[in-house]
């Protein structure tokens, strides 16, 4: 008896078309208490459930090119679509980055979208003005739960906006 995936050949690489961003070049994940329940968090959001402002992404990969699904927070604020790669410049990023588009599905529904890369400019403005601001229309759990999380893994996004800006991507999504 033979294997089936064995028989089967490779997807082709293709070449990454990451732009250069400045930040740090070693890899960078999420810490592994936010990483530990993304296979159960994303089939919840497959099916549909609401989880409040998390939503499952689908991206082509940079490198092997097949779609590539995972759970991230998308915050509306004023109008538009944010979301933020709070643990820095991480697979999904890079992969959002490269592909410049994406699916988002929330609710049982799938929309396409575009994403922007705020400029480092854009993006210290964001975390000094919008982000604050967002935060603080959250219930009084919300805002806890947000300053503990990132308080714990990435402080400066509560607390340094000019380092946030550097370390950690914010990219607008526009429906396509």
């Amino acid at each position: 008896m033979t294997d089936s995936r064995a028989a089967a050949s490779p997807a082709p690489r293709r070449p990454s078309t990451s732009k250069p961003t400045g930040r740090p070049a070693h890899a960078q994940q999420a810490p592994w208490f936010v990483r530990a329940p993304n296979g159960l968090v994303r089939w919840l959001l497959a099916k549909g459930a609401p989880m409040g402002p998390n939503v499952a992404m689908t991206v082509v990969g940079r490198t092997s090119g097949q779609p590539r699904t995972f759970p991230v927070a998308v915050s509306p604020i004023d109008g538009r679509r944010y979301v933020i790669g709070a643990y820095g410049d991480v697979n999904w990023t890079r992969n959002l980055r490269a592909a410049g588009e994406a699916t988002i599905r929330q609710g049982g529904s799938d929309l396409h979208v575009t994403a922007h890369e705020l400029t480092p400019s854009e993006a210290r403005t964001f975390y000094a003005e919008q982000l604050p601001g967002y935060i603080a229309h959250f219930p009084a759990l919300g805002r806890v739960f947000g300053r503990l999380l990132f308080g714990a893994v990435a402080p400066e996004i509560l607390h340094d906006p000019e380092r946030a800006a550097a370390t950690r991507p914010v990219f607008e999504l526009r429906e396509r």
